[in-house]
């Protein structure tokens, strides 16, 4: 191996242990794979727009990650809200929720419902889920509480700007590894060296894929905050519970005489399928009994 071959591998076995420094507080979780070649690279690096670093530049990403998140003033905030409403008619008032997000600049992620049944009766429960830009989201909440009547409603707040902070530097940091990478693959002139430059070109560049991915994912659940609405319709053969004295007076009292009609069926029915039982139980006791009657009567005449 000649020299220059050597100086190559030194260097890049630098690299490799400089990154994996540089990157331990990232995580080793993998997720996809494989080899993703010099044009995806370079595509990638274009879109990046000026964030590669200078040819030593990569110790600094990580020290200085959490010194920014402190200073940062555009704190990355991701909300989320839920709201159970009971509503009169669940298609209307889905709809004026799909309506009230689009209105907003945002969407329906997810929508579900089930409709129950109990002989004539029939009612609607569901969950949409909806996604509509930050600035948006108080407003939002209001309107969709304003949709029916609220029986739970509650919000939450998770501050992720240390954690994008890092991503970022990590990024930084694979990135200038890559430019670096490059360098060595165009200036390797043993097989050796050119293979091992290229294996840690697609290791790196698949590290660079995943936490872009990650990053974007963040910022989507940062630009856009998620509201899931539960929806339920009251069961339109009873009254709910907690109104019970909504119910008028005229439909109080026929559900009474109703209930009463009921009461004495039940008596009748009960009776009709205890009488032949009764019949074989008590008939014995009744010949008994009228045969005493009848003797006592008799002592009593005779007397």
């Amino acid at each position: 191996m000649t020299r220059r071959s050597e100086a190559i591998t030194v260097l890049l076995v630098a690299l490799v242990l400089l990154a994996g420094c540089s990157g331990a507080g990232g995580g080793a979780d993998s997720g996809g794979g494989g080899d993703s070649g010099l044009t995806q690279a370079s595509m990638a690096e274009e879109r990046a727009s000026g964030a590669a670093a200078s040819g030593d530049g990569d110790g600094g990403g990580d020290g200085g990650g959490s010194t920014d998140a402190a200073t940062r003033t555009d704190r990355s905030i991701i909300r989320t809200g839920t709201v159970e409403l009971r509503v009169d008619d669940y298609e209307r008032s889905q709809s004026n929720l799909t309506a009230l997000v689009a209105s907003q600049g945002g969407y329906v992620g997810e929508s579900t419902h089930q409709v129950h049944e109990s002989g004539a009766a029939a009612w609607t429960e569901g969950r949409v889920v909806l996604r509509v830009p930050a600035e948006n989201f108080s407003t939002t909440m209001d309107a969709i509480e304003r949709e029916g009547e609220v029986r739970a409603s509650r919000t939450a707040t998770q501050d992720v700007t240390e954690q994008v902070v890092d991503l970022e530097a990590r990024l930084e940091n694979l990135r200038a590894e890559r430019k670096r990478l490059r360098a060595l693959y165009q200036q390797a002139n043993d097989t050796e060296d050119v293979l091992a430059v290229e294996r840690r070109l697609s290791e790196v560049q698949t590290e660079i894929e995943r936490t872009e991915a990650e990053l974007q994912n963040i910022q989507r659940r940062v630009a856009y905050s998620t509201v899931t609405v539960e929806l339920t319709e009251p069961r339109p053969d009873r009254p709910a519970p907690d109104r019970w004295y909504d119910t008028p007076v005229v439909a109080a009292f026929l559900e009474s005489v109703a209930g009463v009609g009921v009461a004495l069926r039940a008596v009748v029915v009960a009776g009709a399928y205890a009488a032949p039982y009764l019949f074989v139980f008590l008939t014995p006791f009744a010949v008994v009994g009228g045969l005493l009657y009848r003797y006592r009567r008799r002592i009593l005449g005779s007397s």
